[in-house]
């Protein structure tokens, strides 16, 4: 198979961590390629005693990983005196230029899937770049206008209206075009896992799901009928519910996806149940993309004690949504 593609996200947080630990216990069972620094990820390696031989390539993307070695095609050099766990425009540079490049080869079918460390979004800002982090970035860099965020564990599955807006805006743009948009988004997401039947719960905006209007309207003039458009179109798609008990039902099997209207109101619950086992999967996209569901970690860079377990988990997503089998290497 052709290598995944792993962007060692921002070079002053835990990416370059997490990245050679995964590559450490994959060893060649996967090929993969990572879009990053060299001599970082063997600085890196050395310093917190990871096992893993850091092979640079050049464009190649025949590179597969023989046991204990990590192919990596450099893209730039960050500087040898870069602050580690700071934020700084030179870090956010090198980080939208692993994107950037991941992204140019995954257009040319080049590598198989994406599946990207963290980055930070000031260091971003700090560089020149006005994204809220990676979702708007491979957006925009692959020509794609139709897309969303989804969250996925075993425990749970969350899939955005509104991305990273602030609320006030997200509410506004609460419309009935939106969630009908994703909701199509999430059904075609699931059925392109294997998922035969999906089984969508709609979150309301309001408290009690509005109480029949007496805490607003949004459920019964945008949200239901939004619903009612679905369902016409052959979704298996309820509500919309109580946000403070849609989760849990679809938790316990009700539902395979719910659909939250607005950043924290999805990505709260689904954090609380831990993040080494959640995956940020970007849906609408031309080819897979799926990522960790963590941060760069500054407070922790350096010690060696980067939980990697959502890396692993964004690789089995991805290999799961390429129709491979997973590796089976998380627990």
């Amino acid at each position: 198979m052709k290598p995944i593609a792993i962007t060692m996200g921002d070079p002053a947080g835990i990416g370059p961590e997490i990245v050679l630990k995964v590559a450490a216990e994959i060893g060649d069972r996967l090929p993969l390629l990572v879009f990053g620094d060299v001599d970082l990820l063997r600085q890196t390696a050395e310093t917190l005693n990871i096992p893993v031989t850091v092979q640079e390539v050049s464009g190649s993307v025949e590179a597969r990983n023989t046991v204990g070695s990590l192919p990596v095609l450099t893209i730039g050099k960050v500087p040898t005196d870069l602050p580690v766990g700071q934020v700084s425009a030179a870090a956010g540079q090198a980080a939208y230029d692993y994107v950037a490049t991941a992204i140019e080869y995954a257009m040319r079918g080049e590598v198989a899937a994406i599946v990207t460390a963290p980055l930070n979004k000031e260091a971003l800002r700090l560089a020149g770049f006005p994204y809220p982090g990676h979702t708007e970035i491979l957006a925009e860099l692959s020509g794609t206008d139709d897309f969303t965020m989804m969250m996925a564990s075993e425990d749970l599955r969350v899939v955005l209206v509104t991305i990273h807006e602030p609320l006030r805006e997200a509410i506004q743009n609460v419309t009935e075009e939106s969630i009908l948009r994703v909701t199509r988004l999430a059904n075609d997401a699931l059925l392109r896992s294997g998922n035969k039947s999906p089984r969508i719960g709609v979150a309301g905006l309001n408290p009690h799901a509005g109480e029949n209007g007496l805490l607003g309207r949004e459920e019964i003039d945008i949200i239901g009928p939004a619903v009612e458009k679905a369902r016409a179109e052959g979704i298996d798609v309820h509500g919309p519910f109580p946000p403070d008990t849609v989760f849990l039902r679809a938790r316990k099997g009700d539902f395979d996806v719910v659909i939250a209207q607005y950043h924290d109101q999805g990505l709260i619950p689904f954090k609380y149940l831990g993040l080494e086992k959640g995956v940020n999967v970007t849906i609408g996209l031309p080819f897979v993309r799926t990522s960790v569901d963590h941060g760069t970690a500054f407070e922790i860079v350096g010690k060696g004690i980067a939980d990697h377990r959502s890396l692993r988990v964004a690789l089995d997503q991805a290999l799961a949504m390429i129709g491979e089998p997973a590796l089976s290497i998380h627990g």
